[in-house]
């Protein structure tokens, strides 16, 4: 049995003030019958690890490098991750993708060292909005999930995230349909891979504009395992309602 997960991606927004929401997330679910991840940004990420140290309340990074360690100003390494308290990252994210640049490969070669370092990687893949009015949504899902997930991936060490970019953001959902269209793609796609064991064990999220209003909705399509969660997890009340509808769903 998958066991759902909320997680939230804070993204570039935190500063030590906002481990005061991350508290009070901990205080309002001492025991949740979920997973509940945090990924806060970098500078933050020790600090959030100790604020929820002795919950079930777990943290992840937002990225890391390929490389395990070297000259790479400015990176962060998976290792350095799991030093800082992280037990997840996520990789492949569409604004990652767009604002660096990131390929299926490099996607690929982090997920492949931040698995090797003991890291849950959330894979995230999704179309935009010019190739979902072209019908060409499943085989952009399909080239994503082929060039970014590594051949050792596993129920334990892999989450996939969808999550289509014309809706992150933006207010814009698919339709309950669209969702579940590309959910069921997803794991018949993995299923194939990797086969029916490793396949089925591997939790599917959906990202994209979820809030305590849709979430029930949401969580109520096949293969959708819970949610990356982005600017409605900032807000502990918020994410709360979130947590709440995914432990009812």
């Amino acid at each position: 049995m998958r066991r759902k997960l909320a997680a939230g991606n804070w993204k570039m927004n935190g500063t030590a003030a906002a481990l005061s929401e991350l508290e009070e997330l901990a205080r309002s679910f001492p025991n949740p019958s979920i997973d509940v991840l945090i990924c806060p940004p970098a500078t933050l990420l020790y600090r959030a690890a100790e604020t929820v140290r002795g919950t079930d309340i777990t943290v992840g990074g937002q990225n890391c490098h390929a490389a395990i360690s070297g000259a790479h100003t400015g990176d962060i390494s998976a290792d350095m991750l799991v030093d800082a308290g992280a037990n997840a990252v996520i990789l492949g994210h569409s604004e990652r993708r767009e604002d660096h640049g990131e390929q299926n490969e490099d996607v690929r070669a982090k997920a492949r060292v931040a698995m090797d370092a003991g890291l849950k990687a959330i894979v995230c893949v999704g179309e935009s909005l010019e190739q979902r009015e072209a019908a060409n949504t499943l085989d952009i899902i399909g080239g994503q999930l082929s060039g970014s997930i590594p051949d050792q991936s596993t129920g334990e060490n892999l989450i996939v995230a969808y999550e289509p970019i014309w809706a992150i953001g933006t207010g814009k959902v698919p339709t309950l349909d669209e969702i579940g269209e590309v959910h069921d793609f997803i794991r018949t796609r993995l299923e194939r891979r990797f086969g029916e064991g490793v396949g089925r064990s591997v939790r599917l999220l959906y990202g994209g504009s979820v809030k305590p209003s849709n979430a029930s909705d949401i969580f109520a399509v096949s293969n959708v395992d819970g949610a990356l969660v982005g600017g409605a997890s900032l807000k502990a009340q918020d994410f709360s309602g979130i947590i709440d509808a995914l432990q009812k769903a």
